[in-house]
């Protein structure tokens, strides 16, 4: 597919999927009110500029801006470990902030408290893998995957024992974040930036990303400085994945999928890749929040159980059909 057409198509699925969800949910809201109000010329029940302005654009906003900054990070991740299954969350940064955020809770702390208390586990994780696998020795690729995998382990040993200690009329709370939620996040203002530098830091590196994709030593032949380059991604990635887990919880999938789907209509380009799995992955995570909100309504579900839902059969389905997945590359 050209790379015109599939980039007018991911328009045209972002700007559905936002109009869908802020049209969507428990107080139903027509086309002529949404654009009523948008335009500023809304004079009549005052509840839905509020439902509009106050509820859903700020939730909508966030799970776009989450699904954006997952996606972009999962296909950088892949880069970095030539790993098909690498995630977002492989090297142990949501665990540091799922951490970070239920000792929050447990503390009583209010959001703000918990998101900052998230951001700082987050980094916290990305600093100890970060320094742990350069350790006295070179840094590699597997001993950089391995290091993660064991802080992950770490991670989640301190997350079962603070669910272990925490009072019942806690863990619903508790239990929602670690699957994932934006029923309170806020707006973010402070997301946006993130995503806005990780897209340009990631297009101004795209060609060298193009040549990392096919080993270390190509990399090194063609004059690209490896180490700094590696450096610069996982610290890329890992801001990026621990800003998106700080507004949503940790949502699944999505960082993985994304960049397979794209790769499976022939688009391997990071230059082009990393834009567009960030439309994808930001649509996608909004599509998944309005199923979480309005299936049950009035109930919601956790938005990381409609992403591994969804994500799970799309994955083995990209994994019979595609040939020639991104570590099988040469």
């Amino acid at each position: 597919m050209r790379p015109v057409i599939l980039f007018t198509l991911l328009l045209l699925l972002t700007v559905a999927s936002l109009l869908l969800s802020l049209t969507s949910g428990t107080i139903a809201i027509t086309w002529q009110e949404l654009l009523a109000v948008i335009s500023g010329t809304h004079s009549g029940n005052e509840l839905t500029g509020q439902v509009l302005m106050e509820l859903r654009w700020p939730r909508t906003l966030a799970a776009f801006t989450s699904g954006a900054l997952l996606a972009l990070a999962g296909g950088l991740m892949q880069v970095l470990l030539r790993n098909p299954l690498a995630d977002p969350y492989v090297l142990g940064i949501s665990g540091g902030a799922a951490t970070g955020a239920l000792l929050a809770m447990l503390s009583g702390l209010g959001s703000v408290w918990l998101h900052g208390s998230a951001f700082g586990g987050a980094l916290l994780s990305m600093l100890l893998v970060f320094g742990l696998s350069h350790g006295a020795g070179s840094w590699t690729t597997s001993r950089l995957l391995l290091t993660g995998i064991v802080i992950a382990a770490g991670w989640g040993a301190v997350i079962g024992l603070l669910l272990a200690i925490s009072p019942e009329q806690g863990l619903r709370g508790m239990l929602f974040w670690l699957m994932g939620d934006l029923s309170n996040a806020p707006m973010p203002l402070g997301s946006l930036p993130v995503l806005l530098f990780g897209l340009l830091a990631a297009v101004a590196i795209g060609r060298s990303l193009n040549i990392l994709a096919h080993g270390e030593q190509t990399a090194g032949a063609l004059g690209i400085s490896v180490k700094p380059l590696r450096s610069f991604i996982y610290l890329l990635a890992s801001l990026l994945t621990a800003t998106a887990v700080t507004l949503a919880g940790s949502v699944g999938f999505v960082g993985l999928v994304v960049p397979h789907m794209l790769r499976l209509l022939g688009m391997r380009d990071h230059r082009l890749l990393l834009p567009a799995a960030s439309l994808l992955g930001g649509s996608l995570l909004v599509c998944a929040d309005t199923l979480a909100r309005t299936l049950l309504a009035p109930r919601q579900l956790p938005v990381g159980i409609l992403t591994a839902l969804i994500g799970v059969p799309v994955f083995l389905i990209l994994l019979h059909h595609s040939r020639s997945l991104h570590g099988e590359e040469r």
